[in-house]
């Protein structure tokens, strides 16, 4: 205990230890909130779910907290239906007949125009198709007749890609002519105030119902703004951090502690076994590790798990063998030794008890700096094109970002948000590295 709270004062003499601390602390504690907050499973689905998961996102939408901004007023995603709101529906029974009147507001108070606006209809009907008309009335008081129509049980009527409508909007789609001000000449400007939408239908029974749903698209949405298939960028930012956390920490624990083992074994058995630890290690150091992974990922398993285990495997017989043999080969000439082997310690205790404790606080700072190195491999390999298809991180989302041109395209928040979390997830464990490696290596400790 004396030994540790130590330790913990001479790390508080270095501010960017405790800096890198606290930034370790907060991925941690992120990876814990999300594997709670969205289960493995949920969060598989999500990421790759289809088109119909994500029907009320837009496409390619940057982060709404953008309108925080001074100057910046763009609108945001806006669902308006009538389920759920029995005030937005009337109805009248007929002779046999039914009529449904449902009226959907929408709020524009927007310096800019929607990306996209659709129309969603779910009807509940016995033997004829439900009949609609779907009027939109401007704040000025124009009606423009959307659809006029008969529906099947689901409609989803796509009105920016309606060809018909963007003629009678004198050549404008339908999300800039909807909202654009009429008496403005030239560059077609929002016209700001409350727009209703009037979807009248005719049923055929009495017992028929309808229910309607309008999303209007923004150039805003979410925490993280959306991709190129309206998938919510804020699942793979918040998964990214345990799938990071968990491959950086196995990877580096599974590579340094199996090398500690491996060079104290053939430094104490010597002869043959120290002889073959040291070729092997040797024809390992010349394997170009990245080269290896890609073929890997090409040609067997693009499965994070199984590259996993090939990055522990070729971290094995890393170039740490031939420095922790130097290091051994002055700990087994120690006295401790000697007296262990003459109370008839076996060879496992010594190696496990004596000399490997020994060792292992240099073992500290050279495994908080690897963490990094193996986080930035998987993210390197996921924009290759290697990444595991199924998992959403970091490397994922940059690489999705750079297929389909988010650079090119004005998409920066596509690309900044995941590499900023990668910047500070490498910052922070090498802070506390360089910190523990001036503590606990003996040549740096006086400086």
């Amino acid at each position: 205990m004396n030994s540790v709270l130590k330790r913990w004062a001479e790390i508080r003499r270095y501010p960017s230890a405790i800096a890198g601390m606290m930034i370790i602390l907060a991925l941690v504690a992120l990876s814990v909130y999300t594997v709670f907050a969205i289960p493995y499973r949920q969060a598989i689905q999500l990421w790759r779910g289809g088109e119909n998961l994500w029907i009320e996102n837009p496409r390619n939408a940057a982060p709404a907290w953008f309108n925080l901004f001074p100057g910046i007023n763009l609108p945001t995603t806006m669902v308006i239906e009538s389920q759920g709101s029995p005030e937005r529906k009337a109805a009248l029974d007929l002779d046999g007949l039914k009529e449904v009147r449902i009226e959907l507001p929408v709020s524009f108070t927007f310096d800019g125009f929607p990306k996209e606006i659709s129309l969603f209809l779910s009807a509940r009907y016995q033997t004829a198709d439900p009949y609609i008309t779907a009027t939109w009335i401007t704040p000025d008081g124009r009606e423009i007749v959307l659809a006029d129509q008969s529906i099947k049980r689901e409609a989803s009527i796509r009105l920016s890609q309606d060809t018909r409508l963007e003629r009678r909007l004198r050549g404008l789609s339908a999300e800039i002519g909807l909202f654009a001000d009429p008496n403005r000449q030239g560059e077609p400007v929002p016209l700001k105030g409350e727009y209703r939408l009037v979807v009248d239908a005719l049923l055929f029974a009495p017992g028929d119902d309808l229910d309607a749903k309008l999303v209007v698209y923004g150039q805003l949405h979410g925490l993280a703004g959306t991709d190129h298939r309206r998938r919510d960028l804020t699942i793979p930012l918040l998964w990214g951090a345990p799938i990071a956390l968990a491959f950086g920490f196995l990877a580096a624990i599974g590579s340094t502690l199996s090398t500690m083992i491996i060079a104290a074994a053939g430094v104490w058995w010597g002869r043959w076994v120290d002889a073959l630890i040291q070729r092997i290690t040797e024809v390992n150091l010349i394997l170009p590790v990245l080269p290896i992974l890609i073929m890997v990922g090409t040609m067997y398993s693009r499965s994070i798990w199984v590259i996993l285990n090939v990055v522990i495997l070729l971290g094995i017989f890393s170039g740490g063998i031939k420095t922790y043999r130097a290091i051994f080969l002055q700990v087994k000439e120690s006295p401790y030794i000697e007296a262990a082997r003459a109370y008839g310690a076996s060879s496992l205790r010594i190696i496990f008890r004596y000399m490997i404790p020994r060792v292992a606080p240099i073992l500290v700072p050279q495994f908080v700096a690897l963490i990094p190195s193996y986080v930035f491999l998987e993210a390197t390999l996921a924009v290759l094109g290697l990444g595991d298809p199924i998992l959403p991180t970091w490397g994922k989302v940059l690489d999705d970002a750079y297929t389909n041109g988010a650079i090119y395209r004005g998409y920066f928040y596509w690309v900044l948000l995941p590499s900023a979390l990668l910047i500070t997830t490498g910052l922070g464990f090498s802070m506390v590295g360089f910190a523990l490696d001036r503590i606990f290596n003996p040549r740096l400790r006086g400086l």
